[in-house]
């Protein structure tokens, strides 16, 4: 049985992903914190696993995703470095399955909020989405399968600081609502040997 820990920033969205995990099952939930230093901080405090995934909001960088959207990363961005997404392509189909909107791409973690100019800034190195603790978690996840998991609230057409936020956020909620059952599911498609995802080169 493949051992499954999710991460979440905020209380919030360990709520969404429901937060009755049970390590005795093979599933766990750990909230670390928002951002790189307090993700660092929370390695501590990972119970044992086989597969890791960290979940939450994110912000997209492109054109396309919308308010409620899912980034499944098929890559994490951090420091110059790329970090793969090993079996995160069977928790996308899962999550379509279940009949979500999943996009496909890079995820780049950074050390603040990300908005206006460097939005547009970032995305011409070809991420997708942007988010403040995937990197870290990723590097701990080592060889072992992890997925990373945005639930878009904002876009280059609809940032933070506009009203359209507040309906945003809340249907960006209802997707992580509806991501618990597939991450339960994911475990089983590792087990059965579904393949990995390939690493991807950063491009300049």
């Amino acid at each position: 049985m493949t051992r499954l820990v999710v991460c979440a920033a905020l209380s919030l969205e360990v709520w969404a992903v429901g937060s009755r995990g049970d390590a005795a099952t093979g599933f766990d939930v750990l909230r670390t914190g928002m951002g790189p230093r307090r993700a660092r901080a929370a390695l501590g405090r990972l119970p044992v696993f086989d597969a890791l995934a960290v979940v939450g909001f994110g912000g997209s960088l492109v054109p396309g995703p919308r308010p409620g959207d899912l980034l499944v990363a098929t890559e994490v961005r951090m420091g110059g470095r790329s970090l793969p997404c090993r079996g995160a392509d069977a928790l996308a189909a899962l999550l379509r399955d279940a009949g979500l909107t999943v996009h496909r791409g890079p995820l780049l973690t950074t050390d603040h909020l990300v908005t206006g100019p460097e939005r547009r800034t970032l995305s011409a190195y070809g991420a997708t989405a942007v988010d403040m603790e995937s990197g870290v978690l990723a590097e701990a996840a080592g060889d072992r399968p992890f997925a990373a998991v945005r639930a878009i609230v904002d876009t280059p057409d609809r940032p933070l600081s506009r009203p359209a936020t507040v309906p945003g956020g809340l249907r960006a909620l209802r997707g992580l609502r509806a991501c618990g059952p597939a991450l339960r599911r994911w475990p089983a498609r590792l087990d059965a040997g579904l393949p990995s995802d390939r690493p991807k080169e950063v491009r300049p």
